[in-house]
C-alpha cells in the first residue's frame, strides 16, 4: 500500500497520524520479544519421563550405592591432603539432597503426564463402551423385530399341520359320503418322487 493511499484512507475514516493504525486480521502479527528462554514442554516432559524411568530401576540404585561406597572409602582411607570430604561427609549429604530435590519434581512431572495419558485412554474407552452399548441395543431391537416378523410367517411345520387337518377333513367328508370321490393328494409314483417334484 502506498503512503498516498494510506493518507487517503486515514482522511476517509477520520483517523489522524496520532491514532494507532488499524490492526489487519489478514496478516500475522510480528513476534513479540521474549526475555525468558523458550523451551519445548513436550521435549522436556519426555526427558523427565526418561529420567524418572531410570531413577526407578535397580541399575540406578546399584550405581548410586557404588558411588556412595567409593566416596566414603576414599574420604576415609585416602591420604589427608587428597580427601575432599572429611568424616561428617557434608558434601556427600549436599549432593544426595540435591539429587533428591531434582528427582522428586521430575518424578511428579512424569506421573502427571502419565495421568493425562490415562485420562485420554479412559475417555476413549468410555466412548468405545458407549458405542458398543449402542450397537448392542440396536442389534437387540433388530433381533426382536425379526422375532416379531417371524412370528407372523408361516413355518413349514405349521403349513404341514394345516394340510394334514385339511386332508383329514376331506377324508372324513368322503367317508361320510359327502365328498365327490376325487383323491385330494394322490399317492406318489411307484418309482418314487417325480423329477419335477424338486
Amino acid at each position: 500500500m502506498t503512503p498516498e493511499r494510506e493518507a487517503r484512507e486515514r482522511a476517509a475514516t477520520g483517523a489522524t497520524a496520532t491514532t494507532r493504525p488499524r490492526i489487519r486480521l489478514d496478516q500475522p502479527q510480528p513476534p513479540r520479544r521474549r526475555f525468558l528462554p523458550e523451551y519445548d514442554p513436550e521435549a522436556f516432559g519426555r526427558l523427565s519421563e526418561r529420567i524418572a524411568r531410570f531413577l526407578g530401576t535397580g541399575r540406578f540404585i546399584v550405581w548410586m550405592t557404588v558411588v556412595i561406597i567409593l566416596w566414603v572409602v576414599w574420604n576415609v582411607s585416602a591420604p589427608r591432603d587428597l580427601r575432599f570430604d572429611n568424616y561428617p561427609f557434608i558434601f556427600l549429604t549436599l549432593m544426595l539432597s540435591l539429587q533428591a530435590s531434582y528427582a522428586a519434581p521430575l518424578i511428579l512431572l512424569a506421573q502427571n503426564r502419565q495421568d493425562d495419558r490415562d485420562k485420554v485412554n479412559l475417555e476413549q474407552d468410555r466412548k468405545q463402551n458407549e458405542r458398543s452399548i449402542a450397537d448392542t441395543e440396536y442389534l437387540t431391537r433388530e433381533i426382536a423385530a425379526l422375532r416379531v416378523g417371524l412370528g407372523e410367517v408361516a413355518t413349514r411345520d405349521w403349513i404341514r399341520s394345516e394340510l394334514e387337518d385339511l386332508v383329514k377333513e376331506l377324508e372324513d367328508r368322503r367317508s361320510d359320503g359327502r365328498g365327490d370321490g376325487r383323491v385330494v393328494f394322490p399317492a406318489e409314483h411307484p418309482r418314487g418322487r417325480d423329477v419335477d417334484d424338486r
